[in-house]
């Protein structure tokens, strides 16, 4: 983990005025810091995860690792995840539950095993009552670097001093915030995805807490990508197997770079990755794509690749009998599987209230796919 401010050694050193360096003050890269958007002052419930845009934070390519699956040790029962006293309930009959009665913060290596696992098969939790967001903030990010290597955003804003971050921050009156520049020329806001899918290892257990929101609106929608798979006819499934998808974050810094004040603290990147993958823990196969950033079909022709991406993404987005709503509340933590999710976030809210959220986002394998089986021949086995 990269270290916060209060972690870097104070040193005493010479100051050198900017016409000995001869450097023009307007070529030194601003930051561009929320607090001081709001004037210096601000009413947010927890100030230190305020964004920040650093134009000169710049990162190296991001190096390949070994991901440890820690679903695959976890004791199916959940003795440390859910003991008595615990309430667990389903949102839907495939996708989602909520849990009331553990603080996440005090598990063992036992419970975040578990987590893994019961993220894995519900797909998305949202834990209720937590005080993670009362804990320091590198203590957060080492809970959840437990469960992968962090990923640093390319775009994104983050706290100071802590690029591991990823903060979701919308404020002030419609039209103010980059997320009403994006969606300034549609009309929904649904935009389904799965977090930075054109890594090499995107992202598997991921957590996202609240620090502020509106009272009413701001939720967030998630959809079963295994789920997804399982509805399509046998005969399109043994298709899609084989086939891979080129993911791009290229737009995404584009994007970024067209902003006055916009960053990119790594270059993009595009990888290839299997249209269906299989989750480690699971077993479970699941779709693999999503409107965000997955472009194309490798080995197709154009128009046919579009018209499948096409017919996979309205079938994603319009399953909502495999997708499930998570309403937020002071003190939650929601925590998905990246691998067999995809999400969006709900702007339905106009009244000018804070939503102020922090991601942290540990990378898991390279994905990858098991054959096709035949209903046929999984009941013999």
């Amino acid at each position: 983990m990269a270290p916060s401010v209060q972690q870097l050694p104070v040193e005493e050193t010479p100051v050198a005025s900017l016409e000995k360096l001869n450097v023009n003050a307007k070529e030194i890269p601003k930051v561009k810091r929320q607090i001081d958007i709001e004037g210096g002052k601000t009413d947010a419930k927890y100030p230190a995860y305020l964004p920040t845009w650093n134009p000169a934070q710049k990162y190296p390519p991001l190096e390949p690792f070994t991901h440890v699956e820690h679903g695959l040790a976890a004791d199916p029962s959940f003795p440390d995840l859910l003991p008595s006293g615990t309430k667990h309930t389903k949102l839907t009959p495939t996708t989602g539950s909520e849990v009331t009665g553990i603080q996440l913060s005090s598990l063992t290596s036992a419970g975040k095993d578990q987590l893994a696992l019961l993220v894995a098969q519900r797909k998305v939790v949202a834990f209720r009552d937590q005080d993670f967001a009362d804990l320091p903030l590198e203590k957060a990010l080492e809970f959840g670097g437990y469960f992968g290597s962090h990923h640093i955003h390319p775009t994104s804003g983050s706290p100071e001093g802590f690029p591991e971050l990823h903060i979701v921050h919308r404020y002030g009156p419609p039209g103010t915030s980059e997320f009403d520049s994006f969606l300034a020329g549609r009309n929904s806001s649904v935009s389904w995805h799965s977090d930075v899918s054109y890594e090499a290892q995107p992202p598997g257990t991921t957590f996202l807490y609240l620090l502020d929101g509106p009272e009413v609106g701001g939720d967030t929608l998630f959809v079963n990508q295994v789920e997804a798979y399982n509805r399509l006819s046998e005969g399109l499934k043994e298709r899609l197997h084989g086939l891979s998808a080129v993911h791009s974050g290229f737009e995404q810094a584009a994007f970024s770079r067209e902003k006055p004040d916009g960053v990119v603290r790594r270059e993009p990147v595009k990888n290839v990755h299997p249209l269906i993958r299989t989750h480690p823990a699971t077993g479970e196969k699941a779709l693999f794509v999503n409107t965000g950033f997955t472009r194309s079909i490798v080995g197709l022709k154009k128009e046919e690749s579009e018209a499948l991406l096409q017919f996979l993404f309205n079938h994603i987005g319009r399953g909502i009998d495999y997708q499930a709503r998570v309403k937020w509340a002071p003190g939650t933590v929601v925590v998905w599987d990246n691998r067999v999710t995809a999400h969006s976030a709900t702007l339905d809210w106009s009244t000018g209230e804070r939503r102020h959220l922090a991601r942290i986002t540990p990378q898991a394998e390279k994905p990858s796919e098991t054959p096709y089986v035949k209903p046929s021949e999984a009941l013999e086995k």
